[in-house]
């Protein structure tokens, strides 16, 4: 596999502007800063279908929580990553297999090492975990296809959070907040309206605002599909997969 080259650091925080999923599989290889941030970001992202499908398996939400964290504990430890072959280079499979075989092979629910035990732990919001999964839907045919749809609504909501963070560093929250309704599918020329009376634009300028928000909103959605695959000529195959959940 080629080594992905080094490029110059951008917006604080905003890992994948810089980091690809290659960086990450480097760790497998030799333990990086850059490779590690870039993991821990991909555990933040990605973290609740995790979660959510330790709950289906039965486990209590207590338990779900400690669960999870300790196994985001031993991958951000061991980096495991020899084992991502056999899951086609796709992070998706490659955690959720690896959660199997956590849950199956490596959890003594009798010696278990409740949260704040020492090993290094993620910051995650359990209360809206919980909530989430409450509301979640229940009629799925099985763990895995709701865990697909619950990464990709994972993946969505970064997308949407980038869209924001760059409006906001252009100084037009407020036209985020009336366009980005028009990233779903098209609502009625009322709602368009209104949102060029809110702007103060022409109906015109508005309909080339949302033509550009969809426009970078699909640009957004491929690069952080790419992030999470080795090869990024996969993104067409990942997307489908993943929106076939939604079905």
């Amino acid at each position: 596999m080629t080594e992905p080259a080094t490029q110059a650091s951008s917006a604080p925080g905003d890992i994948f502007a810089t980091t690809h999923w290659t960086v990450v599989l480097t760790a497998g290889r030799q333990s990086t800063p850059q490779a590690a941030r870039a993991l821990e970001e991909l555990c933040h992202t990605y973290w609740f279908p995790l979660y959510a499908y330790v709950r289906r398996h039965g486990h209590t939400r207590e338990d779900a929580e400690d669960l999870t964290q300790m196994f985001f504990a031993r991958l951000l430890a061991k980096n495991p990553f020899g084992k991502l072959d056999s899951e086609k280079g796709k992070f998706r499979a490659f955690l959720l297999a690896s959660l199997k075989h956590f849950l199956a092979n490596e959890y003594d629910k009798g010696q278990a090492q409740k949260r704040g035990g020492g090993q290094a732990q993620l910051s995650l919001d359990w209360q809206t975990a919980d909530t989430q999964f409450q509301l979640a839907d229940t009629h799925d045919p099985s763990p895995e296809k709701a865990f697909d749809r619950e990464w990709a609504s994972a993946l969505l909501a970064k997308v949407i959070d980038r869209l924001q963070t760059e409006f906001a560093a252009d100084g037009k929250t407020a036209s985020f907040e009336q366009l980005k309704q028009f990233l779903t599918p098209a609502p009625a020329d009322t709602a368009r309206r209104e949102a060029a009376a809110a702007l103060g634009l022409e109906e015109g300028a508005v309909r080339v605002a949302i033509h550009r928000l969809r426009k970078r909103y699909r640009q957004l959605l491929h690069d952080e599909i790419a992030h999470t695959l080795a090869d990024p000529a996969m993104v067409e195959e990942e997307m489908r997969a993943l929106f076939a959940a939604f079905a």
